[in-house]
């Protein structure tokens, strides 16, 4: 497993934007993924990151951009044009680079502690 620690939430107003932060311990390329959780909601990929590509949530797509810098071991969710329904507990998430990029949150092994987003319309 791999060390996450993710950071970069806040309070925005509707529209505004945030950038979420996760650095991984380690030089490995694992396949990432940002997971969210809203109160009384399953689990969310809202977006992911591997060798093979990249992958958005419709509720997100052309909204949020997730990248990595690899010199950094960091990868990156940038979030704009964000809404109340964006309000969540955001987690990076990590599975070996082999396995490829997933939507099912419980595929990821290795998990940050979360951070949290809110939005205020």
């Amino acid at each position: 497993q791999v060390q996450l620690v993710d950071s970069g939430g806040g309070l925005v107003q509707a529209g505004g934007s945030l950038r979420l932060s996760c650095e991984a311990s380690g030089r490995t390329r694992y396949a990432m993924g940002w997971v969210r959780q809203a109160p009384g909601k399953e689990r969310e990929v809202v977006a992911a990151i591997s060798w093979s590509g990249t992958y958005y949530a419709d509720s997100v797509k052309g909204r949020f951009t997730v990248s990595r810098d690899n010199a950094k071991n960091t990868v990156y969710l940038q979030m704009n044009s964000l809404k109340p329904d964006d309000t969540a507990v955001y987690s990076c998430a990590a599975r070996p680079p082999f396995l490829g990029l997933t939507i099912t949150p419980s595929a990821y092994d290795s998990w940050g502690q979360g951070t949290q987003v809110t939005v205020s319309s």
